[in-house]
């Protein structure tokens, strides 16, 4: 065993040492659409990352041309900064790298259709990240990225893998649990996109622009399940004008995310994916209007993406990629790499194991706060709990977490059984079997961890 770490711990400097002097950064999934925004990235930040491959991995042959060509071509444009390379070898592709980004969909679109008529079926929440469409997605998802964890503790030792893919802080949680040794962080839009649109508020009222690097977003919980709770700039607390925006935005909407009496009692912005559990009636009356669910929308508007990035004249990315969502993904995932690799120090809101940054809640369990980036690593900020009307359901919903990690890891049907039954968006107790036997059944190509 002493041999066996020695040669680990040697793999991994001589790995940290070829890292600098040579920067590979890998996207396992780098046959999606989301791909060009990265890339977009990257090139914009060649002057203070020195990147020389760029490894676009996927399974798809031929949404990796398409993607990959294009993603050439906007490289070339820009004077060849860097090398983009195409592989459909996950281990050949992660070998060396400093950085692994992870944006992949086991399953792709009909998999995502099927979680939403999945829950449609049954009356319940068939959202990708949220409910039973979550559930099912993790199941997929985790055997899938605790394999990828694997290649980067083998053949990228100490390089930092960041992952956003949903549901991306319960894949944090399991790879906090079954691959510890691994660096890895979870990334989410929602935290920055809160803080764009803050920004934006608190500019109107002092009639100046202000750079984002200068504010900083006080928010707590779970991914999909957090709570904004403060916002400063300079340090200076500007809390009331973003909160009050905030009410005056939900006041002139015709369905708002949040009702004014429990904004008003909260005194908190709540992360958009609460109105699933805070208004659950209404969002599954809104499912029967079904087609199109989102992922039958997103079939169209990436079919028509694809098509754009297969037109050999394109070199930059087309408007239309804003429709697709994921807003600020690329600004995010380049902050976060640039403030690792630069030892820069800046603060994000990301997923990471607590380590008692919230001293009153579990070290073990993976939070999304603010936390400090340095070349060391992803250090959470220390953090005062949530009220107790967000921390019961922040418990319920990491009970679910852990159970759904074991799952999906093990393939047992009980810890599966009792994660829906946790589930505050599952099924009532004499539903739950029924409900199970669907998942599996409908997700039986993805889940060979269930098969005996």
């Amino acid at each position: 065993m002493k041999h066996g770490k020695e040669t680990l711990d040697n793999n991994r400097e001589t790995n940290m040492i070829l890292q600098e002097k040579f920067m590979k950064i890998t996207v396992i999934g780098g046959g999606s659409t989301y791909t060009p925004e990265l890339v977009s990235g990257f090139l914009a930040r060649v002057d203070s990352l020195p990147i020389k491959e760029l490894w676009l991995m996927d399974l798809d042959r031929e949404r990796l041309d398409i993607v990959g060509k294009f993603a050439q071509r906007m490289v070339k444009a820009k004077g060849d900064p860097f090398k983009v390379v195409l592989s459909q070898n996950q281990r050949e592709a992660i070998a060396g790298a400093k950085y692994i980004a992870t944006q992949l969909r086991v399953g792709l679109m009909p998999a995502r259709r099927g979680d939403e008529y999945l829950g449609l079926r049954h009356g319940l929440i068939g959202q990708e990240t949220t409910g039973i469409g979550g559930l099912a997605k993790a199941l997929r998802t985790i055997p899938v990225i605790l394999n990828i964890a694997k290649d980067v503790r083998e053949v990228a030792p100490g390089a930092l893998l960041a992952n956003f893919t949903n549901p991306a802080g319960l894949v944090t949680e399991a790879l906090n649990r079954y691959a510890p040794d691994v660096p890895a962080v979870g990334v989410c839009n929602v935290g920055i996109t809160m803080k764009m649109e803050a920004l934006e508020w608190v500019g109107k009222s002092t009639g100046k622009k202000i750079d984002d690097s200068r504010a900083a977003l006080n928010t707590l919980g779970l991914n999909h399940l957090t709570w904004h709770r403060g916002f400063t700039v300079d340090g200076k607390d500007v809390w009331p004008t973003v909160f009050n925006a905030f009410a005056e935005k939900m006041k002139k909407e015709e369905d708002p995310e949040c009702d004014l009496r429990t904004l008003q009692s909260l005194g908190m912005i709540p992360n958009y994916y609460l109105q699933y559990f805070y208004y659950t009636e209404r969002k599954v009356e809104a499912q029967k209007k079904w087609p199109p669910s989102r992922a039958e929308q997103v079939f169209e508007i990436e079919k028509n993406l694809l098509r754009d990035y297969a037109n050999p004249a394109l070199n930059e990315p087309p408007a239309d990629l804003m429709k697709r969502g994921g807003a600020y993904y690329s600004t995010l995932a380049m902050q976060l790499i640039n403030s690792h690799h630069n030892d820069l120090g800046q603060v994000h809101v990301v997923n990471v194991r607590n380590n008692g940054a919230v001293k009153e809640w579990p070290a073990d369990w993976v939070l999304e706060l603010p936390a400090k980036v340095d070349r060391r690593g992803i250090h959470p900020l220390p953090a005062p709990p949530l009220p107790p009307t967000c921390f019961g359901l922040i418990a319920q919903v990491k009970m679910y977490e852990l159970l759904t990690v074991e799952a999906a890891v093990h393939g047992d049907k009980n810890a599966l059984y009792q994660a829906l039954l946790t589930h505050p968006l599952g099924p009532s107790g004499d539903q739950v079997q029924a409900v199970m036997d669907d998942l599996l059944a409908t997700n039986q190509p993805w889940l060979p961890q269930f098969a005996t």
